[in-house]
């Protein structure tokens, strides 16, 4: 099985992350979207909130897992033996 991981703050989630979401999905049986809980960042949205709102606008996806995670990324993708870490671009003007 092939596993991905997208990892974000997600705040909030946009319409561009649920399309990276889905395209993922076509390369990957799983995908977890990483809610990253990181201390040095002051989010507008509280975890709690931005994992709702994350199952909420991917709720049409299947083989989607949501899951905070605190620390390291590293960590995170061997505990779940995911294959690649999925990441998107921004537009830079």
């Amino acid at each position: 099985m092939k596993i991905g991981v997208y990892p974000g703050t997600f705040d909030p989630i946009t319409n561009g992350h649920v399309d990276l979401i889905a395209r993922s999905l076509r390369l990957f049986d799983k995908v977890y979207v990483a809610i990253a809980a990181n201390p040095q960042k002051h989010p507008v949205l509280t975890l709690e909130e931005r994992v709702e709102m994350v199952r909420v606008a991917a709720k049409e996806l299947s083989h989607v897992e949501i899951e905070p995670f605190h620390g390291l990324l590293v960590d995170f993708v061997r505990k779940h033996g995911a294959h690649a870490v999925i990441r998107g671009l921004r537009a830079v003007s």
